[in-house]
């Protein structure tokens, strides 16, 4: 995926829908960050809770904050709207109940800068209100390497809450636009994870707690109660999205099951679900039985390597 070789600039969507309680704060810790963003862009979705007028009186006039005021379309038509808009070589994404630590942007940035060959970076979060605890993976900063395989066979969704989440801007051209706005009024956080992982994004994960992720009684998913019908339909809809970007891209998805050992060599520390994922994937491919063979030798070789 081509790099900018200009000095990148960051870019924050803010998605908002009557959360007039947090917003602001939000807002404001996207404002506070040591590295600057280059322009905030606070999308509301329709708001009818008063907060437009919140919004509208503390940031009509800002200069680095751009008001976006659409009709309601749920989150990732906000997501859609915003990156429209945008102009920023990493985009940033925030939920307006959210808040960013002050050194957030700053780290990311830091090490897009270092491992240019970086497409998306998530980190991990400190959850506050009615919960509060560290969401850390005691791993450590992993390079995840690429998952077009394990998002197309496995449903594997590599990623993190929406406000810990960025990316390079060649990532989101490819992601974007999605005629899929009524199945993603919310949780659209996976179309972004999806997504990333199918356009070909190589992940990092860094574990530092650079986001404080707020868990109250509006949350739409957070602390909910999953039931039957509601994770069914969910599951439609990752494979509506995966199979329009699979259609997009062109890819043969059996045919690419031929390649799960050159996907998983991209993964310097793959887990044992890992390599129990990308054996299965070898094994569907449509070559002959001793090469499946072989890919899932050297599936089990790379893993063995890398202990």
């Amino acid at each position: 995926m081509p790099h900018s070789s200009h000095l990148p600039r960051a870019t924050c969507i803010v998605s908002h829908f009557n959360y007039g309680r947090f917003v602001v704060e939000a807002c404001e810790s996207a404002l506070a960050q040591v590295h600057p963003f280059g322009e905030i862009l606070l999308v509301d979705d329709g708001s009818t809770d008063g907060s437009t007028d919140v919004v509208t009186r503390h940031y009509a006039s800002h200069d680095l904050v751009r008001l976006v005021l659409k009709p309601n379309g749920g989150q990732l038509s906000c997501f859609a709207e915003g990156f429209a808009r945008s102009t920023g070589d990493v985009v940033f994404f925030l939920d307006a109940d959210d808040v960013y630590e002050p050194e957030y942007v700053s780290q990311v940035m830091a090490h897009y800068a270092s491992h240019p060959e970086c497409d998306f970076v998530m980190v991990a979060h400190r959850k506050f209100g009615t919960v509060e605890r560290l969401a850390l993976d005691d791993r450590g900063d992993r390079d995840l390497g690429y998952s077009i395989l394990a998002a197309l066979h496995a449903r594997r969704w590599i990623g993190a809450p929406t406000s810990c989440l960025s990316m390079r801007r060649p990532v989101l051209e490819r992601i974007f636009p999605l005629d899929l706005e009524e199945d993603w009024r919310t949780r659209a956080d996976d179309c972004l994870v999806f997504g990333a992982s199918v356009v070909g994004a190589r992940k990092w994960q860094l574990d530092r707690p650079l986001v404080r992720y707020r868990i109250h009684d509006a949350n739409c998913y957070q602390g909910k109660n999953r039931d039957a019908v509601s994770d069914y339909r969910r599951k439609i809809a990752v494979n509506r999205l995966l199979q329009v970007l699979s259609r997009r891209i062109g890819y043969d998805r059996r045919g690419l099951a031929e390649f799960a050992h050159r996907e998983f060599r991209t993964i310097p520390r793959p887990t044992l679900r890992q390599l129990s994922d990308y054996s299965r994937i070898g094994l569907l491919s449509r070559t002959l039985p001793l090469r499946k063979l072989g890919i899932v030798a050297s599936i089990c070789g790379h893993f063995m390597r890398s202990r």
